[in-house]
């Protein structure tokens, strides 16, 4: 008889099991409520079907609903197989290609056999899903070999995912999941038991959108199918509740209605700003110049356009040569076919980040160790050159201006700089009425730079945050293996918004690749040469994305101080329009950006269309406010109104629209 092995429970008790036995005998003898709820297990820390089995003694976590990060992934990830499945089922000939699970659902490629799907489709592929739920399908593992994987989807007519197996590394673990007995996809699981451990009320297909094979754009196009998935119809419906708010406050509606901006195709993902845009953008480039000049900044300006040879030996080319837009470092010759380059021209590209020209600036001159802390600081205009379908209004553009700035110190001022930085996003966040999280982003598997060069630089980073009493379940405290960037684990901000959503904003990185990389130094207190050490770190991240986020926030009800019109005088007879201009020169006087409305127009129409427009403050006059020298203020979302002396409302109007870090 074979020796039992060992499986040990979170609350430490052992279970001895056969070998071949899985995690779900132990939830079935445990208990038939558990072999209901279980979905997956973790096996040694890693995520696993319910019905692999065992080899070796191990630690063992069973996945439940309860669980809601896995069990979503899981369900999700289900729900795109099935997707697959039933796409299959009705549109026979049509070829699948790749499906995952999103952050809120899933979407799943097709090369149909006819004609591109469109969203006319979608319910009838929601039913045939639905049918494919209720079947309570199994769903089974295989392992295969290469071979035998290609010839499968060959036999099928699967040439897109025949293509993706050739190319999978020789004698690799290769794994199917069956849906039954009569539908399979290749997929590195795991999944859930079976296809009725999904709700069928609580998925919804969204849209169908066109999508390049691979996201190459000289690929074939496919029809990619979107759909939000979750673990019951409360979940769906509370989600789609969240979808129909994030629509009002998209911030592409509220720009244009508000004349904030526009984007459009002779310039792809560059933003043209309006005058009441750019007024926002003032606005918070004046907050943070005041920050920055508070905390001991220094500003500089550096070139958009850099030789090649920088950037390699900065380590971006090789790394992020296909994101930068490069141009040729000599004038063409024209000729009837249009410009051509020689073969031995040498290149230049638009920058795509700051950091190594600050490292040129900290160059010039010999720097001693009593100048450092150095913190030199960039509104500096990037570009990269995102692919046309990611691009998304403010939120992704290929022409951006980063808060940038990099902080070159010595080892031994690194937690307390980091300290002050994180003090300072905090107020800064809280002056917009965030909430946020704190996260450590560490080192991930492609890298530069030492183990040992890594773990100094993620405890300095941790250290700080506990230094500045942010390292909390409060700020939601969090450590995230992988993510780092290929120089430097990073701080992470992730900004919580007024309907729930996250957006990671702000980040500081303690880096000591690109310093070594391209020969910065300064004269320690020993007389030598010593490596500064240099801190990335931004706090909008992007004007634009941030502005976005903001409009997006507040669905365009900007905080007085931001909003481009802080208040419009509004007549509501002609006999007041004195009046008004006399009270406009007084709003203008006092630094409010002000404006009148003296149309012959209804007062009703006046109210409803600034209302539109998000202006905070309208003050409305007829002739008798004209007489009284009083204004009825109407604040944007209010109903009513309050009638109170001009120089009242002045200084109401200028308490309101003076920025929060200028405020006593």
């Amino acid at each position: 008889m074979s020796e039992l092995l060992k499986i040990t429970l979170p609350d430490g008790s052992v279970r001895e099991v056969a070998p071949g036995s899985t995690p779900a005998d132990i939830a079935a003898a445990i208990g038939p409520g558990l072999a209901k709820a279980a979905l997956a297990a973790k096996v040694n820390g890693e995520l696993v079907d319910l019905t692999r089995p065992f080899t070796a003694d191990a630690q063992l976590a069973l996945v439940t609903a309860k669980d809601e990060a896995e069990a979503l992934d899981l369900a999700r990830h289900d729900y795109a197989h099935i997707l697959a499945e039933a796409v299959q089922a009705l549109f026979p000939g049509t070829q699948i290609t790749f499906g995952p699970s999103t952050d809120d659902g899933f979407y799943y490629d097709f090369a149909p056999a006819e004609r591109p799907f469109t969203d006319e489709d979608l319910p009838a592929i929601e039913a045939e899903m639905r049918k494919i739920i209720a079947a309570n399908k199994p769903l089974r593992r295989e392992v295969w070999s290469r071979e035998q994987l290609i010839s499968r989807w060959k036999q099928q007519g699967e040439n897109f995912k025949a293509e993706w197996a050739a190319e999978l590394p020789e004698g690799e673990e290769l794994t199917v999941y069956w849906s039954g007995d009569d539908w399979l996809d290749m997929c590195r699981g795991p999944h859930l038991p079976s296809t009725g451990k999904l709700d069928p009320q609580a998925f919804k297909l969204t849209r169908v959108s066109g999508a390049y094979w691979r996201g190459d754009q000289k690929n074939a196009m496919l029809s990619r199918v979107y759909g939000t998935g979750w673990l019951n119809k409360k979940q769906l419906d509370a989600h789609l509740t969240r979808l129909e708010e994030a629509a009002k406050r998209d911030h592409r509606k509220l720009g244009n209605e508000m004349d904030l901006f526009h984007l459009q195709q002779e310039a792809h993902g560059s933003v043209f700003w309006h005058p009441k845009g750019y007024l926002i953008w003032r606005e918070l480039e004046a907050y943070m110049r005041r920050a920055i000049d508070g905390a001991g900044y220094r500003e500089v300006k550096t070139p958009q356009v850099m030789d090649a040879r920088q950037w390699e030996q900065s380590g971006h080319w090789g790394k992020y040569r296909e994101n930068m837009f490069v141009i040729p470092d000599e004038v063409p010759n024209v000729e009837d076919e249009g410009p051509i380059v020689s073969d031995d021209a040498d290149w230049m590209a638009l920058k795509p980040m700051n950091c190594p020209a600050h490292v040129l600036i900290f160059r010039q001159g010999i720097k001693s160790y009593r100048e450092l802390p150095l913190r030199l600081y960039e509104n500096g205009c990037c570009h990269r050159n995102e692919p046309h379908g990611a691009l998304h209004g403010l939120m992704r553009v290929r022409q951006f201006t980063q808060d940038d700035a990099h902080i070159f110190c010595r080892e031994d001022q690194i937690v307390s700089e980091v300290q002050a930085f994180c003090e300072l996003a905090d107020r800064i966040y809280k002056h917009f009425g965030f909430t946020y999280s704190i996260k450590l982003a560490l080192r991930p598997e492609k890298r530069f730079g030492t183990e040992e060069m890594w773990d100094k630089a993620e405890a300095e980073l941790r250290a700080a945050v506990v230094r500045a009493g942010l390292a909390t379940e409060e700020y939601g405290w969090e450590e995230l293996p992988g993510e780092g960037a290929f120089y430097a684990p990073k701080l992470e901000w992730h900004l919580t918004d007024a309907i729930g959503r996250t957006w990671q904003v702000g980040t500081i990185q303690s880096d000591r690749v690109l310093p070594e990389r391209l020969d910065a130094t300064y004269i320690a207190e020993d007389g030598e040469k010593h490596r500064p050490v240099m801190l990335h770190r931004a706090i909008f991240g992007s004007y634009e994305r941030f502005i976005g986020i903001l409009i997006e926030h507040f669905a365009g009800r900007l905080p007085a101080w931001l909003a481009p019109v802080q208040a419009v005088v509004a007549t509501i007879v002609s006999d007041a329009d004195d009046y008004a201009r006399d009270a406009l020169a007084k709003l203008k006087a006092a630094g409010i950006r002000a404006e009148t409305d003296l149309r012959n127009e209804k007062i009703n129409y006046k109210v409803r269309e600034h209302s539109l427009q998000k202006v905070p403050y309208l003050l409305v006059v007829g002739k008798r406010e004209a007489e009284e020298g009083t204004v009825a203020i109407r604040t944007l979302g209010e109903q009513h109104q309050k009638v109170v002396s001009l120089d009242e409302a002045i200084a109401l109007l200028k308490g309101e629209a003076t920025p929060p870090d200028l405020r006593s």
